[in-house]
C-alpha cells in the first residue's frame, strides 16, 4: 500500500527551477520504485512572486504552506529586485514563511564527503570524517527584533536600527532540539553566542546551561560566536552540536559549509513543533549568474529532500537512498563546476541529476 505524502515545490529565482527540475525527477523516481504517493504542487516565491502578483509570498502561496507535510524551496533573489521596497524583496518571501509557518528549528548539516576532501580549503586532515550539525534558531533574534527600520535624526542624521531579542521560551525550545539531536549523535552540544558583550547573549548562555540540566548524558560547552567561527577553521572535527541564534547560525552555518568544498553541497531543514509545518532548501543562494545555463550543482537540493524524507515524512529508508547514490556518484568522479578537481569528469547540472537517479536504480536493487 502506497503512502500519501503531500508536498510544496517553491523553485523561486535564478538557479532554482534548475534545481528544482532535479530534485522533482527524484520525487518521481520515489514515486515509481518505492511506493511512496506524492501529491505534489507547485508555486512561485520570491522575486519570481512579487513580478506576477506584487508579493514575495502570496497568500493564496502561504495557505498552500501551511497545508501541506512540508515544503521544498529551491533560491529567491536577484539583482533584479535591488530597487523594490525593502518588504516587498524576494528574501521577504522566505522571512515570512518561516515566521508564519513557526519555522524555529534550522537544521544544517555540515558533512564532508571522502571523495569531496580535496575540495575543501583546508588541509585534508582537518576535514576528513567531518559531521557538524548546526543548529540555527530561525524566527527570532536580529532578523526579527522589534524596534527595527531606517529614521532620520532631528539633525539630519539617518539611522537604522534592528534589535536583537530572546525570550526564555524561544531559547528553551531552540536548546531541546539540540540536546535531543545530539542524544542521537556525538553526545555533545557547543553553544555559541556573544555573552560578553550583549546581554541577549548572556541571557542565552543562562537558560541554555538550565536546559543541560535535562540531558545529563550530553556535554555542554559555551563558546562566542567569534571563537567558533576562528574554531571551525582551525579545528572543525571537535564539533558535534552547535546551538546558536539567528544571526551568529547564519554566518557559522556559512564557514562551516565552505570546509566541505562547496554551498552546493549542503541541504538545510526549517521545523517548527512536533507534527507542524516544514520547509527543506540548500543552503546557497540564486547565483543568478549562472542561471539558465545547465551547471548550478543540485545536489544541496537533492540532499534537503532526503532531510524531507528523513524528518517530516519518516522514511529514513529513502533518504538513506539518496544519500548513498550522491555518495556513489562523486565517488565515481563526476563533479558540476562547483566542485571540479583536477582529474575528474565534469558534468551538468541535468547529467548530474541523470548519473544520481541511475545510482538510485543500481542501488534499489541491491
Amino acid at each position: 500500500m502506497s503512502k500519501e505524502l503531500s508536498l510544496l515545490m517553491l523553485p523561486g529565482d535564478g538557479i532554482g527551477p534548475e534545481i528544482m527540475t532535479e530534485a522533482r525527477r527524484v520525487v518521481d523516481w520515489l514515486g515509481h520504485n518505492r511506493a511512496l504517493n506524492f501529491f505534489v504542487e507547485e508555486d512561485l516565491v520570491g522575486g519570481a512572486a512579487y513580478d506576477d502578483g506584487g508579493k514575495p509570498l502570496a497568500d493564496k502561496t502561504l495557505e498552500r504552506a501551511k497545508s501541506v507535510d512540508a515544503v521544498l524551496l529551491g533560491a529567491v533573489g536577484g539583482s533584479q529586485w535591488d530597487g523594490v521596497e525593502y518588504d516587498m524583496r524576494p528574501e521577504a518571501g522566505l522571512l515570512a514563511l518561516r515566521k508564519e509557518l513557526g519555522l524555529f528549528a534550522n537544521l544544517r548539516p555540515a558533512i564532508c564527503f571522502e571523495s569531496l576532501v580535496d575540495a575543501s580549503s583546508l588541509k585534508p586532515e582537518l576535514v576528513s570524517g567531518l559531521d557538524i550539525m548546526i543548529v540555527r534558531e530561525l524566527t527570532g533574534g536580529v532578523y526579527f527584533g522589534e524596534p527595527r527600520g531606517i529614521e532620520t535624526l532631528p539633525n539630519g542624521e539617518r539611522r537604522g536600527v534592528n534589535t536583537q531579542v530572546y525570550t526564555t521560551s524561544e531559547i528553551h525550545r531552540i536548546a531541546h532540539v539540540a540536546f535531543d539531536l545530539a542524544g542521537k549523535r556525538g553526545g555533545r552540544v557547543t553553544s555559541s553566542e556573544k555573552a560578553n558583550v550583549m546581554e541577549s547573549g548572556l541571557l542565552w548562555r543562562e537558560e541554555v546551561t538550565k536546559v543541560a540540566l535535562d540531558y545529563p548524558e550530553i556535554a555542554l560547552d559555551h563558546m562566542l560566536a567569534d571563537s567558533c567561527a576562528m574554531q571551525l577553521v582551525r579545528a572543525p572535527k571537535q564539533f558535534d552540536v552547535i546551538v546558536t541564534d539567528n544571526l551568529f547560525g547564519d554566518l557559522l552555518s556559512d564557514v562551516a559549509a565552505m570546509l566541505t568544498g562547496s554551498l552546493g553541497m549542503l541541504p538545510s531543514a526549517a521545523l517548527g513543533i512536533k507534527g507542524g509545518g516544514a520547509m527543506y532548501e540548500p543552503v546557497h543562494g540564486s547565483a543568478p549568474d549562472i542561471a539558465g545555463k545547465d551547471i548550478a550543482n543540485p545536489i544541496a537540493t537533492i540532499l534537503s529532500l532526503a532531510m524531507a524524507l528523513r524528518y517530516s515524512f519518516d522514511c529514513a529508508a529513502e533518504a538513506q537512498l539518496i544519500e548513498d547514490a550522491v555518495q556513489d556518484v562523486l565517488a565515481g568522479g563526476l563533479r558540476t563546476a562547483d566542485i571540479m578537481q583536477p582529474g575528474k569528469a565534469k558534468v551538468s547540472t541535468s547529467v548530474m541529476g541523470d548519473s544520481i537517479l541511475r545510482a538510485m536504480d543500481r542501488l534499489n536493487i541491491t
